[in-house]
């Protein structure tokens, strides 16, 4: 799909790398109080919770939940399961700028993703346009000084983000595949519902893996009880609803340079937690990325 970015479909796409910002951060913050894959369990159920009441669509009959239960599963597995438990289990070991940095990669993923398995054209501008966007992360993370950058090590967190970009990337061209029974197809909590509800089923089984070798007890308390709240509703059911929308209409290779804004939320997000006010390299790379969007997303 190639369309030209509209305001709504450009705010569609805006807000989930905004959520998922503070999604990291707060992954970040309760590691040591949930392990990764129960947290991801916990995230999700909840969010089902959620949904449920306005997914009512699911449970009819010949809405496919049921016939296309491959579909669901695969998506769920990839959309639910992998990137979301590997994105946490990333952020034991790595930091948020950093697991952001290496989702920096998403938009060239996307575009081998889409190539190899759907038969998706490469054009020169997402080329250029995911240069320009990888630039403007790059001078988030380096604060406007490129010897802070040569001092970033990658560590075994963001080998696994990487595992979880290309589990993102299969899951974006997934959205596009015209599968869906009419029942669920314009219904977009019971669509969601339904990845979710197969997405457990896997979340539930890495959970399971987790405490069998030896997780530790989870340390209950009300910081991550709101943790979870703003985890579910935020970054899971707004996000992957607004996500879902923004990505039939402009398509996962102009979605993908969205996912750029992440790193730069997420710079902020920590700044306004720390009492910092922004400097003149986030305009600079916020200029950045979003010229990479311009480019890429041009005719």
């Amino acid at each position: 799909m190639n369309q030209k970015l509209s305001p709504s479909t450009t705010l569609l796409l805006t807000v989930p790398p905004l959520l998922w910002a503070g999604n990291a951060i707060v992954g970040r913050l309760v590691r040591e109080a949930v392990p990764p894959m129960t947290l991801n369990l916990l995230r999700w159920a909840i969010a089902l919770l959620i949904l449920l009441p306005l997914a009512r669509a699911m449970f009819r009959k010949g809405s496919g939940a049921l016939i296309n239960w491959r579909r669901y599963a695969l998506l769920g597995l990839v959309g639910i399961g992998m990137y979301n438990s590997l994105q946490y289990l990333a952020l034991q070991s790595s930091t948020p700028i950093n697991v952001t940095l290496v989702a920096s990669g998403m938009p060239v993923w996307m575009m081998l993703v889409g190539r190899l398995f759907f038969n998706a054209p490469v054009r020169r501008r997402q080329v250029a346009g995911a240069a320009l966007s990888i630039i403007g992360v790059l001078v988030v993370l380096c604060r406007g000084d490129v010897h802070q950058l040569l001092g970033l090590r990658l560590v075994a967190g963001d080998l696994t983000m990487i595992l979880a970009t290309i589990a993102w990337s299969f899951y974006s061209w997934m959205l596009l595949q015209p599968k869906d029974e009419p029942a669920l197809r314009g219904d977009w909590a019971a669509f969601l519902a339904t990845q979710v509800a197969y997405g457990l089923l896997w979340s539930g089984l890495f959970s399971g893996i987790e405490w069998a070798v030896g997780a530790p007890a989870i340390a209950w308390s009300g910081k991550l009880a709101v943790a979870l709240l703003f985890v579910a509703a935020g970054p899971a059911v707004l996000a992957y609803a607004l996500w879902g929308a923004g990505i039939r209409s402009a398509g996962p290779g102009i979605g993908a340079f969205f996912v750029n804004l992440t790193p730069l939320f997420a710079a902020l997000l920590s700044s306004a937690f720390l009492g910092e006010l922004p400097h003149a390299y986030h305009a600079l790379a916020f200029a950045l990325i979003v010229g990479g969007i311009v480019v890429s997303s041009r005719r």
